[in-house]
């Protein structure tokens, strides 16, 4: 990779949209962030962006009700999606938030990684693994980030993090699996890493051939 780096505290907010259609231009390369309502999503832009209040963090989960779209510079994007899970609403709303998520996942080209969180002391749940298996369907790399591993001593983050790493490699495809802790920095600095490689590939991509100049 060339010595290009991203910025990520120059990360700003742009818009909250209810469904794909009232976001921005589906161009360039965005970044998604899923979890499920618990499991420190927007703690963790938060943290990687340098950023205290980026993305709202509540102590009750499920608060972030719309795709959230974050701009780190013209081209480049984070994006907070819907949290999934437990969120205490009405479940026409819920259903709602899930349609949400499903058609941006599943339309937006836009897309070029996934960054899946999950608490490490409870990994895996069903629709954890639901979206894994989709992103690897589809080609799609994804970095799961355990978070929340300041609550385990050493020995056993390491090991839940290498039981994960077992786990997810039935379904095949690109997943990266690494612990993850808002509160003491853990992995703060290989996830800026992984979202590096991938908000620079669309880069190469669209540069012109010789051919093409």
């Amino acid at each position: 990779m060339d010595n290009k780096q991203i910025n990520f505290n120059t990360a700003r907010f742009i818009t909250s949209a209810p469904n794909i259609n009232q976001m921005p231009a589906d161009t360039g390369v965005e970044i998604a962030f899923a979890g499920r309502s618990n499991a420190g999503k927007s703690s963790a832009l938060n943290t990687i962006t340098q950023q205290k209040s980026l993305a709202r963090t509540s102590k009750t989960p499920g608060r972030t009700q719309l795709i959230n779209v974050f701009e780190l510079s013209e081209g480049k994007r984070l994006i907070d999606l819907p949290g999934y899970g437990y969120a205490k609403v009405p479940e026409e709303m819920k259903l709602k938030w899930q349609a949400a998520l499903s058609e941006y996942l599943q339309k937006r080209d836009s897309l070029k990684g996934l960054v899946v969180l999950m608490d490490i002391r409870h990994p895996l749940k069903d629709i954890d693994q639901q979206l894994l298996q989709w992103a690897s369907d589809s080609g799609l790399p994804v970095l799961a980030l355990l978070t929340k591993c300041d609550k385990l001593k050493s020995g056993a983050r390491k090991a839940e993090v290498l039981k994960v790493r077992e786990a997810v490699a039935v379904f095949g495809g690109n997943i990266r699996v690494e612990a993850f802790s808002s509160l003491k920095g853990t992995g703060v600095d290989r996830a800026r890493e992984v979202l590096t490689e991938w908000l620079l590939q669309g880069d190469n991509e669209i540069m012109p051939t010789d051919e093409q100049a």
